[in-house]
């Protein structure tokens, strides 16, 4: 099924309004040039363009404070993240109200385990992102700039109005990475939250402090990528580093955002035992034990399509070392058919959330409680 018709069946299925689909523009609609749109572009392209909120104006050029990467933007120029660029000396994001992806996904696919178990989230997306991770599953999307998708006319009012006729508990900024459409993100979030609809953030946590600080009081959960501790892997294999990751880590914590990790084990890269444990031990130290940690499998993707998919006795090996560490809640992604995605109560070991794949099958807690033991299981639930 093609992108149009697939997007055509979901909404309708879902109770989406028909007059939504005629919002869809292709990039043949475009012009042929993002120099000519600047100049040129009609007040609907040009709709997409907003000014960026953390930046610095050098004249003519103009310095991002979004993200570790702290581009020096020439004008005319795009940062790393492909979303933002020099408009005579003013940064413009060009991802506002123009997602490339839009989906109602149950919440379990973030993924979150421990948020509103069987819920659903609706999800968007634009192109950009502000690593580069030779194994990334959104590859097209992520690595893309918004003048280079196909996208959909959806600004932030239109959103959170979406999520509310779709029966939707949540939004999710997701599959790509949502930094690097902050502005877009930001503003929704904030609607949504006024509005009592709740905020997930889905990232890989690479951002500033300043930033971050001021979209934490609108997120009410997070999963944030720790993709690796090691600052060597992180620069080779995901253009970055590991410290600003960290830093949001103890930021979301800090600011009462519920926060689960997922960790992706890459063969030949991220699949050092010595290295998940110290990641883990870690974890424990700063007080993140009750937050779920989410061990996922690899897949050829990308720019690693040589590697194998990860064995799930790696797998099994780095759920054994969190847990041995203090980790009270570990799962393994992209494994089908085990038990590594229930949800144990850390006192009586008794099944409480039973799941298959994105199936809620059964649910034993009671006010976030084992309905066994009593024993508090920390999560949002309600």
């Amino acid at each position: 099924m093609e992108k149009r018709s697939f997007l055509k069946h979901l909404l309708f299925a879902a109770g989406g309004l028909p007059a939504f689909l005629a919002m869809k523009h292709s990039r043949a609609a475009n012009l042929n040039s993002l120099n000519d749109m600047l100049k040129t572009g009609t007040n609907q392209q040009r709709r997409y363009f907003k000014e960026a909120y953390h930046y610095l104006q050098f004249d003519p050029d103009a310095g991002c404070e979004l993200c570790p990467n702290h581009c020096i933007i020439r004008p005319g120029k795009k940062g790393s993240c492909r979303t933002r660029i020099n408009q005579d000396g003013k940064l413009m994001t060009m991802a506002y109200g123009n997602p490339a992806a839009v989906h109602i996904d149950p919440v379990e696919k973030k993924p979150l385990f421990h948020v509103l178990p069987s819920s659903r989230a609706y999800s968007i997306a634009t192109a950009g992102c502000v690593l580069s991770c030779l194994n990334c599953q959104n590859w097209d999307l992520s690595q893309a700039s918004p003048d280079e998708t196909d996208n959909i006319d959806l600004m932030p009012t239109q959103v959170v109005e979406q999520c509310i006729l779709n029966h939707c508990e949540s939004i999710a900024y997701t599959y790509s990475e949502p930094t690097a459409w902050y502005e877009y993100a930001f503003d929704t979030a904030r609607i949504a939250k006024a509005r009592g609809i709740r905020n997930l953030w889905i990232s890989c946590g690479y951002i500033n402090e300043k930033p971050l600080r001021e979209l934490a009081p609108y997120i009410d959960a997070a999963n944030i990528n720790l993709k690796s501790f090691s600052e060597e892997i992180y620069q080779k294999l995901n253009g970055g580093s590991l410290e600003p990751v960290l830093r949001t880590l103890k930021i979301l914590k800090e600011m009462g955002v519920w926060l689960e990790i997922t960790n992706l084990v890459v063969p030949t890269w991220t699949d050092d035992m010595a290295m998940i444990r110290r990641m883990c031990a870690y974890l424990v130290k700063e007080g993140f034990s009750d937050n779920p940690l989410h061990i996922i499998r690899f897949f050829p993707q990308y720019k690693l399509t040589q590697l194998p998919a990860t064995p799930v006795a790696v797998l099994e090996q780095a759920r054994s070392i969190a847990l041995e560490e203090g980790m009270k809640y570990v799962y393994v992604g992209n494994v089908p058919g085990t038990d590594y995605e229930d949800t144990f109560c850390p006192s009586c070991k008794r099944v409480v959330i039973n799941r298959r794949g994105f199936r809620l099958l059964e649910n034993n807690l009671t006010d976030g409680k084992c309905k066994f033991c009593h024993t508090p299981v920390a999560g949002l639930w309600l």
